[in-house]
C-alpha cells in the first residue's frame, strides 16, 4: 500500500504538480466527485429512501440542481480570475468548485437541451453523454495531449512556417466537421486530439441517420445507405447496448416513459378544409353571369 502511495504521488509530482496542470486535475476531482455524489443522490430520491432528504424545494418550487451548479460557476469563475497567479492554493479551490458546478449542470444537460424535466427518460441520457465527454476531454489534456496534435509536431510547432500551421489547422477542423455530419460524434472528438482519427473518421460510411446520410445517401446512393444501415445494425447496435448498460450501473435506469407530443396529422385532406378560398382565375374561366368556374362567386367563411 506504501509503495502504492508512493508510486501515484510520484505520478502526481511529475505529471500535474511540475506540468502546472493541479488545477486542471481539481476541476476533473471536483466533476467527478458532483457527478457521483449527484447520482447517488437522485438515485436514493428515485428509491424513496426515507432516511434521504429528497429533493430541493422553495414553497411549491421544486430547485434543480442545475441551478446551484450554475451559481458555483460563476462564484468560482469570477475568484479564479480575480486571484493572482502566485495564489496557486485559491486557484485550485476555485478550479475545483468550477468542476463542482460542472458536473451539477451537465448532469442537467438534457433538461437544458430540449427545455424539459426528461432526466429519466431515454432522452436523459444526453446528460450521460455529456458527463462522459467532459470527463474525457479533461483527461486528454491532463495527459498532455493537445488539441490537433500541435505541440507535438514538428512542422507545426513553436517554430512552424505560417501557411503549413495554417493548411493543417483548417484541414483538420474540415475533418472533424466531416466526422461529426457523419454521426460519429466520439471519434471527431478524440480525433481533435488524435488527427489521424479524423481521416479515418472522414472516410469510413456514414451512420445512416446522420446528416451526411439524408444529403448524399438517400437518394444518390441508395447503395451506401443500405450499407450503412446494415453496418448500424451489425456493428453499432451492440456497441450503444454495452454503452448504455455501462451507463446504468453509474447513473440508473432511464426507463421513464417520453412524453413529448407528436405533431397529430389532420384526417381531412387539405383541399377540403373550410377555410380555403378559390384561387383567382382569369377571364376565361368567368363565365358570362360572374361565377368562377366550379366554386360559388360568395365565400363563406366559417363563424
Amino acid at each position: 500500500m506504501e509503495a502504492y502511495d508512493s508510486g501515484l504521488h510520484a505520478w502526481l509530482r511529475q505529471y500535474v504538480v511540475a506540468t502546472e496542470r493541479l488545477p486542471l486535475f481539481s476541476f476533473l476531482v471536483g466533476l467527478l466527485t458532483a457527478f457521483v455524489g449527484i447520482r447517488i443522490s437522485v438515485r436514493l430520491i428515485r428509491a424513496k429512501t426515507r432516511w434521504w432528504p429528497g429533493n430541493v424545494r422553495w414553497g411549491g418550487l421544486h430547485i434543480h440542481h442545475a441551478v446551484f451548479g450554475v451559481v458555483f460557476m460563476v462564484v468560482a469563475g469570477i475568484a479564479g480570475l480575480a486571484t493572482p497567479d502566485e495564489a496557486a492554493g485559491r486557484r485550485i479551490v476555485a478550479a475545483l468548485v468550477f468542476g463542482i458546478g460542472t458536473g451539477l449542470v451537465l448532469d442537467e444537460f438534457a433538461l437544458i437541451l430540449y427545455l424539459e424535466d426528461v432526466y429519466w427518460t431515454e432522452r436523459g441520457r444526453t446528460s450521460i453523454d455529456a458527463i462522459f465527454a467532459a470527463v474525457a476531454l479533461s483527461a486528454m489534456v491532463l495527459m498532455g495531449l493537445h488539441p490537433l496534435g500541435l505541440a507535438g509536431w514538428g512542422p507545426v510547432g513553436a517554430e512552424a512556417n505560417g501557411a503549413c500551421f495554417v493548411v493543417v489547422v483548417v484541414g483538420s477542423l474540415l475533418l472533424a466537421v466531416v466526422t461529426l455530419l457523419k454521426g460519429k460524434s466520439w471519434t471527431g472528438l478524440v480525433g481533435v486530439f488524435c488527427p489521424p482519427l479524423l481521416v479515418v473518421g472522414a472516410l469510413r460510411l456514414s451512420r445512416p441517420q446522420a446528416p451526411w446520410a439524408r444529403w448524399w445517401y438517400s437518394s444518390r446512393r441508395p447503395d451506401k445507405q443500405e450499407r450503412a444501415d446494415v453496418r448500424e445494425r451489425r456493428l453499432r447496435a451492440p456497441l450503444m447496448a454495452a454503452k448504455v448498460r455501462v451507463q446504468e450501473l453509474f447513473a440508473g435506469r432511464h426507463d421513464l416513459p417520453d412524453t413529448r407530443e407528436k405533431p397529430a396529422r389532420s384526417a381531412v385532406p387539405c383541399s377540403a378544409c373550410p377555410h380555403r378560398v378559390a384561387r383567382p382565375r382569369g377571364p376565361a374561366e368567368v363565365s358570362a353571369g360572374g361565377t368562377v368556374l366550379g366554386f360559388a362567386r360568395e365565400t363563406r367563411f366559417p363563424q
